[in-house]
């Protein structure tokens, strides 16, 4: 799955029914458009690094990578991820429980 012109890229890894599992590389200035997680997801960040979040409220974090260490995001969750600060790829490992 690619994104186009975005700088980022998506690779559908497993898709079994029950989960479905993305590589996710975002390059340096790029960006992950806009987008509604129909299911629940836990992310495992591949490298220590900081990306940027825009929710849909107009509000937005820093959040900060540990390689390895996972964290959770609720079904329903609406954001941009960029890159915009970054000098190397930012590249983690989304599995949704479909």
């Amino acid at each position: 799955m690619s994104d186009g012109n975005t700088g980022s890229t998506g690779e559908i890894q497993l898709d079994n029914g029950v989960f479905r599992v993305t590589r996710w590389t975002i390059q340096p200035n790029g960006v992950i458009p806009m987008h509604r997680h129909e299911y629940e997801y836990v992310v495992i960040p591949m490298v220590t690094d900081a990306m940027h979040v825009r929710n849909s409220d107009g509000t937005s974090i820093v959040a900060d990578l540990e390689a390895g260490v996972s964290y959770t995001r609720a079904a329903g969750s609406e954001h941009e991820v960029s890159n915009p600060d970054g000098t190397d790829d930012i590249v983690f490992v989304e599995v949704e429980r479909l």
